[in-house]
């Protein structure tokens, strides 16, 4: 019984809570952008910016930990927790500025760089899904619930990361500046996100602490305002869920297609040019070099495919010749060819190298070893595989001719010779 109620003490929060007047006072000074705040902000979008141009993960984490946002977020979320009106209008004021001031930065930015192309880091933010709003509830719960205890450690710099506030905001900036609005509204969606379910997380937070009630509402407004705040929310997650369940039926399609190139792709006497896959057309594209394939093969192909069971909708294409390639396609397979072709002389030509070396050796050592043992006659040095149950080893053999043959202790001293010479750890010596 004792283990029980020690488990249940172990999940307890009051006890490493903190002061709620000090996590109210810590929370109202974050919510104000004036001076050192402001600059930080401005320096931190640069920062963000700079990572999403060059496509550098560590200095978006760099500009994600030095980021002041977090502040008027959760002056949103703990207002409405306490009903404090002027606390809610100062951090939707103030947070505002900061979103309109990190747009403003991020897009003249994007308009000065001479780099324009979408990244991965960028295109990483655009289509946020369900995830995103877990990601950005639980990291909202870590901080707020770190903000309230004695003990906060080390949290907020991986809430920050977590629930990545800054890269969202730049890439809406670059939306903004090479006009590409599925960017901006991408981006700027995941930003929102972010920001109610933080706000959510802080609220639902300070209710279960029991922050202090500052300014009571009658039972009419408080039940409007709980209204407004569950509407928002979900208006918010619902194109998330959407999107969610589109990333999960895309993923599908290119696991189940990467699955079918590697299974059925491949075909005697022809080679694989390029493969595509489209999940949003639920499309794999397969173009072949070679012999023309066969109408035989090409319907096995299709057969193949539906077993897959991805719904009449998805198609394969099969297309035949470099005509169907662009042009830094046929480029790319051509150098592939060539590579291949080069690794293959170089292997053959190692090869070749190797059986000079031995030819060349043999005679050496023949010349050298004549000179101790008159009777030898012929020397052969060649490496060869020898096999057993468990392993495979390719170890150097000498053949000795000689007449008479030598004697045991004369072989002996001979293969000693010889490893010395070589400079080999094992060897196997004949002698016939």
């Amino acid at each position: 019984m004792n283990f029980f109620k020690n488990i249940i003490t172990s999940f307890k929060l009051m006890q490493d809570k903190e002061d709620q007047q000090v996590v109210i006072s810590g929370i109202e000074k974050d919510v104000v952008f004036r001076g050192t705040n402001l600059w930080i902000l401005i320096f931190a979008i640069f920062i963000a910016s700079l990572g999403l141009n060059v496509n550098s993960t560590a200095v978006i984490i760099g500009a994600m930990l030095i980021s002041p946002l977090m502040g008027p977020i959760m002056g949103i979320g703990l207002s409405m927790g306490i009903n404090d009106l002027n606390l809610l209008k100062k951090s939707i004021t103030n947070f505002s500025f900061a979103t309109v001031t990190g747009l403003i930065t991020s897009t003249l930015f994007f308009i000065v760089s001479p780099v324009n192309d979408a990244h991965s880091e960028i295109l990483a933010r655009t289509q946020p899904t369900i995830y995103d709003v877990l990601i950005a509830f639980f990291g909202g719960l870590a901080g707020i619930f770190a903000v309230s205890s004695k003990q906060k450690g080390n949290i907020l710099p991986g809430v920050a990361i977590a629930t990545a506030l800054m890269p969202p905001l730049c890439t809406a900036g670059f939306g903004l500046a090479t006009l590409q609005w599925k960017y901006f509204f991408g981006a700027f969606y995941l930003f929102l996100i972010n920001t109610v379910f933080i706000a959510l997380a802080t609220l639902i937070t300070t209710k279960y602490l029991h922050f202090p009630v500052r300014h009571l509402l009658d039972n009419k407004a408080e039940w409007k305002s709980k209204r407004i705040i569950w509407v928002i929310t979900i208006i918010t997650i619902l194109p998330s869920i959407y999107f969610g369940y589109q990333f999960i039926q895309y993923n599908r399609f290119s696991e189940k297609a990467n699955h079918f190139i590697e299974k059925y792709s491949k075909i005697p006497d022809e080679y694989l040019l390029n493969k595509k896959i489209n999940p949003q057309n639920k499309t794999l594209t397969l173009t072949y070099g070679g012999a023309p394939l066969s109408t035989e093969q090409i319907g096995k192909l299709q057969e193949q495919f539906k077993t897959l069971e991805l719904g009449n909708a998805a198609k394969l294409e099969i297309k035949q010749g470099f005509a169907y390639l662009n042009e830094e396609e046929k480029i790319g397979n051509l150098n592939a060819g060539i590579s291949e072709k080069d690794a293959t002389i170089i292997q053959l030509q190692t090869k070749i190298d190797s059986l000079n070396y031995f030819s060349n050796l043999s005679g050496q050592l023949f010349r050298e070893m004549k000179v101790m043992y008159p009777s030898l006659t012929q020397l052969a040095l060649q490496k060869n595989k020898w096999i057993n149950d468990s392993t495979v080893q390719v170890l150097p053999v000498c053949l000795l001719i000689s007449n008479p043959i030598l004697p045991p202790s004369d072989l002996l001293n001979v293969k000693k010779w010889l490893k010395i010479r070589l400079g080999l750890d094992s060897l196997i010596v004949y002698n016939n």
